[in-house]
Order: C-alpha cells, then sequence, then structure tokens
C-alpha cells in the first residue's frame, strides 16, 4: 500500500505548488458595503410643516447663530457675517438657509470655500465636500443689503421694518430670514450672539444678557447673548433713541426700554414695570422662570399694531397702552409665552394653541389674582359669546391668530382644570414645563401628559373642546364632571383681554 501513500504526496505537492491550500494566507480586504457608504444628498428646502411646508429646510440641525453686524439708518443697508454651528442629520451634498432680500458674498463651510447661490428666499450652499450625517460643521456667511418685510396676505407682513431713527425686526410665524441665514422654524431651536453696530447715539436692544458695550469712530457696538435654545421667530432687534433701565430681578437683568419720548409715567412705562411681579406670580404657577434674562420693550411704530412674545424681551406695540391705566394683561400674555411658547415650543404650526391658549389663560389668572375679574368669569363670558364653528386643534394656515387659537384656546384650559381637578391640574402645568424645558412639542404629547397626571381617559373631552363644531358641555359647579348642561345663562361679553390689530389676537 506503499504506493497509495505515494500518490498522496504527489498529489499534494501539486496543490501546494499550484496554490490550492490557502489555510495560511490573509483573507482579501471587504468590498466597501453600499449600506455604510455615504449617500450624498441635498437637504430638503422646507421643514415640511403642514401648514407653511417651505419654512426652514431640511438634512441639518443649528446648535448656534453667532452674528457680527453693522446697520446704518441713513442709507437702510444692513451687512457683516453669520457665524452658523450645525449637525448634518443625513449625508449632506448640499443645504439651504432662509434668507430674503440680503445677498451672500462669500460662504465657507470649515473654512474651506463654498459656492452658493440664491433662489427666491432661499441660499443654497454647496460644500466642497459632503458632509457626513452626524458631523459637526461650521458655516461663515459675510452679506449685505437692504433688509424689508416678508409679505404674507393671511397673516401680514413680517420682517424688518426701517424706523425714521433706526429699524426693528419682528413678526411671526417668520422673520429671522430678513436680517440673517437661518433655518426659519421653531423645530430647530438655537443659541443666539449678536454684536450690532449702529451710530452713537442710538441703542440696540435684543434677546437675552448683555454684553460690554464699545464705543468706535463714531459708532457703537452693541452685544447680547441668549444662551438658551431659541426659535428663530423670536429672535429680534430694536434699533432707535431708547430710554433703557437696567435692574436685576431674581438674581437675572431685567431690561426694560422705552421710547425716548415717552414719559416714565406713561401706561407704557408703568405696565412695564409690573413685569417682576408678573413673572414672580406666574412662576408659582408654571414653575421657575426658564431664562437668563427678562424684561421688555415698546415700539412706537404704527405698522406694529401687535405684541410678540421674543424670547427673554418682548416687544409691545404702543396701541396696547393707550388707556390711562395701565395695561398689564399684555404683560402677563407675553411673559406666559416664556414658558408656553418659547422654552416649550412647537413642534408645528398647527399646534399654536399650545401657545396662545395658555397665554390668553395666564391672562384670566393674573386679572383674578389683581382682584379684577375672575378666570371663571373671563370663561363664562367667552364660552356664553363664541361661535363654536372655528376650532384651535386645526385652525388653518390663514387662521393661526384667529379668537378660536385664543380665545377658544384659553377655554380649553380652563375646562380641562375643570376637568382633572385643581391638584392635577397645576402639577400638570410644572410638569409639562419643566420635562419640556427648551424642547418642542405637539398636542398628542399635551393630552398624553394630562391623561398620566390626571389617571383619566381625556380623548372625549379634547376631541369636543379641540375639533367639535358645538358648543362643548361644561359644568362649572363640579370640576370633577364635563357632562352637564353648561356654563350657565350668560349674557354675551366681550373678553377684556388684549388683541391683537388687525388679524384679531395679540401674538
Amino acid at each position: 500500500m506503499r504506493r497509495r501513500g505515494s500518490l498522496l504526496a504527489a498529489t499534494l505537492t501539486v496543490l501546494l505548488v499550484a496554490g490550492g491550500c490557502t489555510r495560511n494566507r490573509p483573507a482579501p480586504p471587504p468590498s466597501p458595503s453600499p449600506i455604510t457608504a455615504p449617500h450624498f444628498r441635498p437637504g430638503a428646502d422646507g421643514a415640511g410643516d403642514p401648514y407653511f411646508p417651505k419654512y426652514g429646510n431640511g438634512g441639518y440641525d443649528v446648535a448656534g447663530y453667532d452674528l457680527d453686524l453693522r446697520y446704518d439708518p441713513k442709507t437702510g443697508k444692513l451687512g457683516g457675517r453669520a457665524t452658523i454651528t450645525a449637525t448634518a442629520t443625513q449625508d449632506l451634498s448640499r443645504f439651504d438657509f432662509d434668507l430674503a432680500h440680503l445677498k451672500a458674498s462669500k460662504v465657507t463651510v470649515d473654512g474651506a470655500a463654498a459656492t452658493s447661490r440664491a433662489t427666491g428666499n432661499e441660499l443654497i450652499v454647496t460644500p466642497a465636500a459632503g458632509i457626513p450625517n452626524g458631523r459637526k460643521f461650521t458655516v461663515v456667511v459675510e452679506y449685505g443689503g437692504t433688509p424689508d418685510q416678508l409679505e404674507n396676505k393671511s397673516l401680514g407682513n413680517g420682517g424688518w421694518i426701517r424706523t425714521g431713527d433706526g429699524g426693528i425686526a419682528l413678526g411671526q410665524p417668520e422673520s429671522a430670514s430678513t436680517w440673517y441665514p437661518v433655518n426659519d422654524h421653531p423645530s430647530d431651536k438655537a443659541t443666539f450672539t449678536l454684536a450690532m453696530t449702529v451710530p452713537d447715539g442710538l441703542e440696540a436692544i435684543s434677546n437675552g444678557v448683555p454684553g460690554p458695550r464699545r464705543s468706535q469712530d463714531g459708532w457703537t457696538t452693541w452685544r447680547w447673548t441668549e444662551s438658551s435654545p431659541m426659535a428663530s421667530y423670536l429672535s429680534t432687534v430694536v434699533i432707535g433713541q431708547y430710554r433703557i433701565t437696567t435692574s436685576t430681578h431674581d438674581g437675572k437683568p431685567m431690561i426694560i426700554a422705552v421710547p425716548d419720548s415717552m414719559p416714565a409715567t406713561s401706561p407704557a412705562a408703568r405696565s412695564l414695570a409690573r413685569t417682576g411681579e408678573i413673572t414672580d406670580y406666574l412662576a408659582s404657577i408654571f414653575g421657575p422662570y426658564p431664562f437668563d434674562a427678562n424684561g421688555g420693550v415698546v415700539v412706537t411704530d404704527d405698522r406694529i399694531g401687535y405684541a410678540l412674545e421674543n424670547q427673554s424681551r418682548p416687544v409691545y406695540g404702543a396701541p396696547f397702552f393707550t388707556g390711562a391705566e395701565p395695561n398689564e394683561g399684555v404683560v402677563a400674555h407675553e411673559i406666559a409665552h416664556q414658558w408656553f411658547g418659547d422654552s416649550v415650543s412647537l413642534s408645528r404650526w398647527q399646534d399654536i394653541w399650545l401657545n396662545e391658549g395658555f397665554a390668553t389663560y395666564a391672562e384670566w389668572l393674573w386679572s383674578e389674582q389683581s382682584g379684577k375679574q375672575t378666570a371663571q368669569e373671563l370663561f363664562d363670558k367667552a364660552y356664553a359669546s363664541f361661535d363654536w364653528k372655528n376650532t384651535p386643534g386645526d385652525p388653518g394656515a390663514a387662521r393661526i391668530f384667529g379668537d378660536a387659537v385664543y380665545q377658544r384656546g384659553g377655554m380649553v384650559v380652563h375646562a380641562l382644570r375643570k376637568a382633572i381637578g385643581d391638584d392635577a391640574f397645576f402639577r400638570l402645568l410644572k410638569t409639562w414645563t419643566s420635562e419640556h424645558r427648551n424642547g418642542n412639542v405637539d398636542t398628542a404629547q399635551f393630552i398624553a401628559a394630562a391623561e398620566k397626571i390626571s389617571g383619566k381617559n381625556l380623548d372625549g373631552f379634547f376631541a369636543a373642546w379641540l375639533n367639535g363644531t358645538t358648543r362643548p358641555p361644561v359644568n362649572r359647579n363640579d370640576p370633577q364632571d364635563t357632562s352637564g348642561e353648561g356654563a350657565g345663562d350668560h349674557s354675551p361679553a366681550s373678553s377684556p383681554v388684549a388683541r391683537r390689530s388687525p388679524l384679531g389676537a395679540t401674538e
């Protein structure tokens, strides 16, 4: 059997020479997987909001805006540099910013030159190389021009307003894109830093904590920092001749500004002087005040007949203060927004009742706290006179500032209080503002929170109060029962809450 062994040996020799034995050879490197390889594509040119699909953009999440700008009231020209830090949320080949009326002259991404082009109100940026999903990047945009407002036939104009001695950046649901490149949708909140240089003798008031000012060659640079994430429409700058009062409230800077032409004893100045007191009361209900600064600004431009809850620094139109007495209701409304709308922000504009309903209810609570009409009395008047065909749960894009969002929204809040009882209701408010601080929310989340804290199934309640087109039943005598015969027989009366002109409600 020796021959058989010789044949096996010969066969093994042939295999070894031919390379048939690969036991000790390294494996070849694997081919790139199509699953893990980057697939770069453009970010969406809108955030996909059901009401305003082209507001904002997709493909990235902004962490912060750092603006260094210069404004000349004589020419109306604004220019400077925006440094934007962000993180890619997809493999990006290019991305958009919202930027209206102004032109970019130079754009870099992580220090490398990028190409850019403008299409309508979009600035389209193409970096030198694709940005992988999850990577942080920095964009620097040098830009300038003559800022202006955005025209929205249904909602009015918002954005940059040139005034006789300066300018005002203000508006909802969009305004930021008229003065800096931005992802202009509340779902992408970011920190905000502004250095605004204006001629000596003018003030430039913005959001957050004031920084050191510097004057040089006839120009003064004002610095502001908002360190909490902020929805872009809440950013503001007011430039002109203002009398600024700086104090400290609860260890935080309180900045109150009124026009130089407005006496310190005017109803406007006296109204804003109550800001700290109103904040303290609302904090007892909503939880700790959420920001590092507080205050407010009064403006007298005829084109601003509304008030807006700009983060840490609400802006109030002068028409709110035409009476002889202070208007504390509008201050309570805008300060309440610092919790409901600013700290806890919308994921989509359809749910704006979460902002305005609670701000309206804060007015009712402050009225009661001040010894005036109670929240129940104000609810009863609104309940008796309201047109229930208009709903706050899905008001439509053209009606996000309508009475259904404000007045019926306030009634939803009060009716919820009656449905679940005071203990659960006030625990809900503080839990909601604490758990969602600096975040974004929707109505479904609020309903789930209300049900969790109350232990009740509230599907029927919210279906009737948010989306029903007939008067919902309510029993004002039993806070645990919503199956009663109604709120009582009350004659119609207009609510004393401040209203936005011409759209019918404060913002």
